[in-house]
């Protein structure tokens, strides 16, 4: 292309500047040619809004150079709120520099010889403006719905109600064993042949799986009971960024783990309990492997069983 040709030139001094200028202005006017398909008059002019009692840069707005500045205040005011007797206007450049105030009303928007790209400022000059004091950006100053306790109660649909009859037909009940009923209906539904797990209580004692946990030591091989992955038994102990209770860390003989021996909490904090390749290593409860004679497969012998 012409732009990469004069880059291409040789020279030195002013006339490599020259060239660097031309190709560089060659450039702004290939990315900032416009198609036609933006269907746009030559008349019109594209601006950007700010309003002087909002933080946020608010929209890109397309006016016509032919409009009166009081038709582009009551044109603003369907946008921003702000009345037309209490808007005043500032033009700004690209580089945020005035260019005027739009003082009289009654002169056309092209008198102030705008270009794509300015910016159309609005001070509020209404003391009782809604947008005043981040009126309509801080949601602090919404004022919150509140109830009495005794207008709670009385409410016959209330949470704490449905909560206690939920609880006196299963006292055993609780939003995530209502959330797993849910989800094994559906997968019911869509495969007659789910047999789903009896739910299971979220342990909360830290000596959970304590006993268990006591028979198995660092360096055991052993196989997850649930699709028979192997590996080497690496970390014994409490993660209290999982859950409460006791973990074995295992380092898989295959990349079918979830991570490289460490955890990150719900905090973002990480904590390394042993080291691993990525995929390569994996938390579980000490009920869901056995640990024993577990060599590593090879996979060479199971395609020769398989012939």
């Amino acid at each position: 292309c012409r732009f990469e040709y004069l880059l291409q030139q040789r020279g030195n001094g002013r006339g490599r500047r020259v060239t660097m200028s031309v190709a560089l202005n060659e450039l702004k006017d290939y990315v900032g040619w416009e198609s036609g398909g933006q269907a746009r008059a030559e008349s019109t002019v594209l601006l950007h809004v700010t309003h002087s009692n909002l933080q946020a840069r608010m929209f890109e707005i397309r006016l016509d150079r032919h409009m009166s500045v009081g038709t582009v205040k009551e044109k603003l005011r369907t946008h921003t709120g702000t009345g037309s007797v209490f808007a005043h206007l500032t033009l700004l450049d690209e580089n945020q520099q005035v260019v005027a105030d739009l003082c009289d009303d009654s002169l056309m928007l092209g008198y102030f010889s705008p270009l794509d790209g300015y910016t159309l400022h609005i001070t509020d000059l209404d003391p009782h403006s809604l947008s005043a004091g981040g009126g309509l950006e801080d949601v602090n100053l919404v004022k919150k719905y509140e109830i009495s306790e005794e207008d709670y109660l009385k409410r016959e649909d209330n949470f704490r109600a449905w909560k206690e009859a939920k609880k006196r037909e299963d006292p055993s009940w609780s939003f995530a064993k209502e959330i797993k009923e849910r989800q094994d209906a559906q997968r019911k539904k869509a495969d007659p042949s789910f047999v789903p797990e009896p739910w299971k209580e979220v342990e909360t004692s830290e000596e959970s799986y304590k006993e268990l946990a006591e028979r198995i030591k660092v360096g055991d091989r052993c196989e997850v009971t649930l699709g028979g992955k192997r590996g080497e038994v690496r970390y014994v102990g409490k993660i209290p960024a999982i859950a409460a209770g006791w973990w074995v860390g295992v380092q898989y003989d295959e990349p079918v783990g979830k991570n490289d021996g460490s955890i990150t909490s719900k905090l973002g904090r990480t904590s390394r309990f042993f080291e691993c390749p990525p995929n390569y290593g994996g938390f579980l409860r000490p009920d869901k492997l056995l640990v024993g004679d577990y060599p590593e497969r090879d996979i060479f012998d199971e395609e020769e069983e398989d012939e």
